[in-house]
C-alpha cells in the first residue's frame, strides 16, 4: 500500500489530479487510486504481479477481454501501411458498409476518434438540420465531456456547477435535462418551447448511473414526440453497441432514431467512433453542406483495421453473446442468493453481459434521483474489500460490471466466493 500511495504521490506531481480520467483517481470510494501494470484475458495485473478479475473491461468495449489473439497478433502487418494517411480508403467505405448493414438507421456515417467527438458532432448536425438550438438530454445519462454534455450527467462526471466547471452561461439556455423514464418530465421542460427542440439526446438503455433499461412505452414516446414536433431523436449507444448485440439497443427495441453514435467497442478498445444516421440529416456535412466536422486521425487505417477484426470474431461466432449471458446469469443469481441469505434489500440487474447493483433498498433504479440515492459509503467500503480479495470493480457505483468472452464460470465462482467475504465484513 505505501508503493501504491508513493506512485500516487508521484502522478500528482506531474499529471493533473494524478490521472488523465476523474473516476480513476478512486476519489469517490475513498482510496488510492488503483494503479495497474498490465492485463491478459479476464484480468487485470498490478505492480506486484497480483492478479485482478477484471469487471471493468475499460468501462465496456473489451467484449473478449484483454490481449484477445485474434486482435493483438499480426499487428505489425497493420502498422506497415501507416497509422494515419489522410485520405479516404477502402477500408473505411467497407467498415461503414458492415456498420450499417446491422445498423439500417445509419444510412450515411462519419467516423471520429471517441465517443465524445461522435455525440458532440450528432447535435452539431441536428442543430444545423432543424435549424434550432435547444437540446434535450437527460439527468444520469453520459455523452462525453464537452460542454453541453456535462450538465447533471451520469459516469463519474459530476458537475454539479455549470460556472465553475468551464461551462459558459449561453450553453445552459439551450440545454433542456429531464428525468430519464418520465415522459412528464419531458413536456413539462418542453412547454412554449417545442419550437425551438433540435434534438433529443438520449441512452437507449443507461449504462452511466448504473444499468437503467427504458420503461415501457418512454423511448416510443421520445420518438413521437420528436416526430410531432420537427426535432431530431439522437440515440448514444456507445456502450450498447455490440455489448447488446450486433444490431444494438435499437435493433433489439425495434426503434430507429435519426441519428445515433457508436464508439470504441467497435474497435476492441482502441479509439474509434462514429455517428451516423438519415441522408437528408447527414447531407448538411461539409463538402456537400456548410457543418464542418473532421480530424487527421478520423477513419485512420489502423483503427479501422481493428475494427474489423472485432466484426469478423462477431460475425463468425454469434454463440459468444449466448456465452458471455449465461455467467451474467450465474453471476446475478449468485448475487441475488447472497442478498437473500442476508437479508439484503438490495435488487441486481443483470442484462446480457452485464450485471449491476447499488447498495439501496428497493426495485432497481428508473432514474437518476434513484441512482443518487444508493450509500456511497457502503460501496466503497465494498470495493475495497473486493479488491482485497482480488476483484477489480469499478471506483464509482455509477458504473456497472462487464463480463466478456475471457471470464470463465470459476472467475464468477471466485467472484461471488469474495463477495460473501466482502459483505460480511
Amino acid at each position: 500500500m505505501r508503493a501504491l500511495a508513493d506512485l500516487s504521490e508521484r502522478a500528482r506531481g506531474v499529471l493533473a489530479g494524478g490521472c488523465d480520467s476523474p473516476v480513476r483517481s478512486g476519489w469517490s470510494i475513498g482510496e488510492p487510486m488503483f494503479v495497474q501494470a498490465s492485463a491478459s484475458g479476464a484480468y487485470a495485473y498490478d505492480e506486484h504481479g497480483r492478479r485482478y478479475v477484471d469487471y471493468i473491461m475499460g468501462y465496456g468495449p473489451l467484449l473478449f477481454g484483454h490481449t484477445h489473439p485474434a486482435l493483438i497478433e499480426r499487428l505489425d502487418e497493420l502498422a506497415s501501411a501507416g497509422f494515419v494517411w489522410g485520405a479516404t480508403h477502402p477500408h473505411e467505405v467497407r467498415l461503414a458498409e458492415r456498420i450499417r448493414a446491422h445498423l439500417p438507421s445509419m444510412q450515411r456515417m462519419r467516423f471520429v476518434t471517441t465517443g465524445s467527438e461522435a455525440v458532440m458532432s450528432a447535435v452539431r448536425v441536428a442543430r444545423a438540420f432543424t435549424g434550432r438550438d435547444l437540446v434535450l438530454k437527460f439527468a444520469g445519462n453520459y455523452h462525453g465531456h464537452f460542454d453541453l454534455a456535462l450538465l447533471d450527467a451520469g459516469a463519474s462526471a459530476q458537475t454539479r456547477d455549470a460556472r465553475q466547471s468551464g461551462i459558459p452561461q449561453g450553453v445552459t439556455r439551450d440545454v433542456a435535462v429531464a428525468r430519464y423514464n418520465d415522459l412528464d418530465s419531458v413536456d413539462s421542460l418542453l412547454h412554449g418551447r417545442e419550437g425551438e427542440l433540435a434534438a433529443v439526446l438520449v441512452e437507449p438503455v443507461c449504462g452511466n448511473m448504473g444499468w437503467v433499461p427504458p420503461a415501457i412505452g418512454f423511448l416510443e414516446g421520445l420518438r413521437e414526440r420528436c416526430d410531432r414536433n420537427g426535432a431530431l431523436l439522437v440515440f448514444d449507444e456507445v456502450i450498447t453497441w455490440l455489448r447488446l448485440g450486433l444490431r444494438g439497443a435499437q435493433g433489439r427495441l425495434g426503434i430507429a432514431p435519426d441519428l445515433t453514435t457508436i464508439g470504441k467497442i467497435m474497435g476492441g478498445g482502441v479509439p474509434i467512433a462514429a455517428f451516423g444516421g438519415r441522408a437528408d440529416a447527414m447531407s448538411v456535412l461539409a463538402p456537400d453542406g456548410a457543418v464542418f466536422t473532421g480530424g487527421t486521425h478520423a477513419g485512420n487505417p489502423f483503427c479501422v483495421a481493428m475494427a474489423h477484426r472485432v466484426l469478423d470474431i462477431l460475425e463468425a461466432h454469434p454463440e459468444y453473446y449466448a456465452q458471455m449471458d449465461a455467467l451474467a446469469l450465474r453471476l446475478a443469481g449468485g448475487l441475488r442468493a447472497i442478498f437473500a441469505r442476508r437479508g439484503l434489500p438490495y435488487a441486481v440487474v443483470q442484462d446480457a453481459s452485464v450485471v449491476d447493483f447499488a447498495f439501496r433498498a428497493g426495485a432497481p433504479s428508473r432514474n437518476y434521483d434513484d441512482a443518487r440515492a444508493a450509500e456511497k459509503g457502503t460501496y466503497a467500503a465494498y470495493y475495497r474489500a473486493m479488491l482485497e480479495h482480488g476483484i477489480l470493480l469499478p471506483p464509482s457505483q455509477n458504473e456497472v460490471m462487464f463480463l466478456s468472452t475471457a471470464h470463465t464460470a470459476q472467475d464468477v465462482d471466485e467472484t461471488l466466493a469474495a463477495a460473501e467475504e466482502s459483505l460480511a465484513s
